[in-house]
């Protein structure tokens, strides 16, 4: 009875389990270096403009693997796409092993990127299958906890792998650590996930998903954008900022973000359950405001302790995540849910792609620009959705 009670209170239902050990799994390899990609690129010769195009091709992807992640999602079933986008991210982790300059690096991301973007409607579409809407928020706040517990320890053990083995070393370490631990989640998504029935899948275009989403929808997409903005400005350029503006080592950069994804796991399920039961637009809002206040925060961290609350203050951006994501799912048609997802992310990552080469602009005129200007479109986006959100509870699942 306690055991049922436990999964009925965080809402883990048998593929809701699957979903998270691969999460887990695949997240635990790639945190391992995926926060160090920048200096990386920095050590094999590339300048801050090939630094931002990195920002910039990974926002770029995230954005056009939206769509067909969904459609795949949509057409071969969650297990059989989860599957394949596993594979290929396992091609790009053999790319960045293998490769040997800053060019293979950038040819590697557009297999990497499979995992985190093309399967980002299929885990969407897994919660929103088996979940009912009033269990939503809470099923997405242990999906983003357990995909954050990597991002509290996996940095760390990057930093240590780069201070035992060198920068070089470490991270082709940390690449076949990655490749052990996507073989392994390919094995439990094939042996334990069952496809479930849901709506008959149906032909619908992008354009008729488009104009057929709910406008409550649509003017979260509005807000989003701007909450992006402000998380894409200065988001290559973070890892710089500590390390060679604020002279940290990668290990202490690695603890920082540890910290930071603490702050996260702290607030998700009871700010989830909260979310569930009252209404998603309070929650969300908070987000937003802090996206606005991270990168204000670290541009005016004087020492370590200001440098600390920053991050926390990082991790409290996640603090309506579930509520947001659970609303995006809420406002998606079953038959169409991972299209939908997809078309929504497509979206926002086309309008938002262009952000990491303004911050490369920015940075080169002073390295605490991207910063500041993070931190005014985030006030943006924070006045535009007080004024135009929308109370979940007038929407029906």
């Amino acid at each position: 009875m306690r055991m049922n009670s436990f999964r009925e209170f965080f809402a883990l239902e048998r593929n809701i389990l699957v979903l998270l050990l691969v999460i887990v799994a695949v997240g635990m390899g790639e945190e391992l270096w995926s926060r160090f990609i920048p200096k990386y690129l920095e050590i094999l010769g590339a300048g801050t403009w090939v630094i931002a195009l990195y920002g910039t091709l990974k926002d770029i992807l995230d954005a056009i693997y939206q769509y067909p992640g969904g459609w795949l999602s949509d057409r071969l079933g969650r297990r059989r796409a989860l599957m394949l986008f596993i594979l290929l991210a396992m091609v790009g982790y053999v790319i960045y092993l293998v490769g040997g300059t800053w060019v293979w690096i950038l040819i590697g991301t557009v297999f990497v990127m499979a995992w985190s973007s093309l399967s980002s409607p299929a885990v969407f579409a897994i919660i929103g299958d088996t979940l009912p809407q009033e269990r939503r928020s809470t099923g997405f706040g242990v999906q983003s906890i357990l995909k954050r517990v990597p991002i509290v320890v996996a940095p760390g053990i990057g930093g240590l792998l780069v201070a035992s083995f060198g920068f070089l070393y470490g991270m082709q370490v940390g690449f076949i650590i990655t490749l052990i631990l996507a073989a392994i989640a390919i094995v439990v998504v094939h042996r334990l996930y069952v496809d479930q029935q849901v709506s008959s899948h149906d032909s619908s275009s992008f354009r008729t998903i488009w104009r057929d989403m709910d406008p409550h929808l649509k003017r979260l997409l509005a807000a989003d954008c701007l909450a992006r903005w402000a998380e894409g400005i200065p988001k290559v350029f973070i890892v710089l900022y500590v390390i060679n503006i604020l002279q940290m080592t990668p290990a202490q950069f690695g603890w920082l973000t540890s910290i930071q994804m603490i702050a996260s796991i702290l607030v998700y399920i009871p700010i989830a359950k909260l979310s569930d039961r009252l209404n998603r637009k309070p929650f969300i809002l908070l987000t937003f405001a802090f996206f606005a206040l991270f990168p204000l925060g670290l541009v005016s961290s004087a020492n370590v302790g200001l440098i600390v609350f920053a991050f926390i203050l990082g991790g409290l951006r996640e603090i309506g995540e579930p509520a947001r994501k659970a609303l995006i799912v809420d406002l998606a048609k079953a038959a169409s849910r991972g299209r939908a997802v997809g078309a929504y992310y497509l979206v926002r990552g086309l309008v938002v792609f262009p952000a990491s080469i303004v911050g490369g602009w920015l940075w080169t005129m002073s390295p605490q620009l991207p910063f500041y200007a993070a931190f005014a479109l985030g006030v943006a986006g924070c006045i535009l959705y007080s004024l135009w959100g929308t109370d979940n509870k007038s929407i029906t699942a």
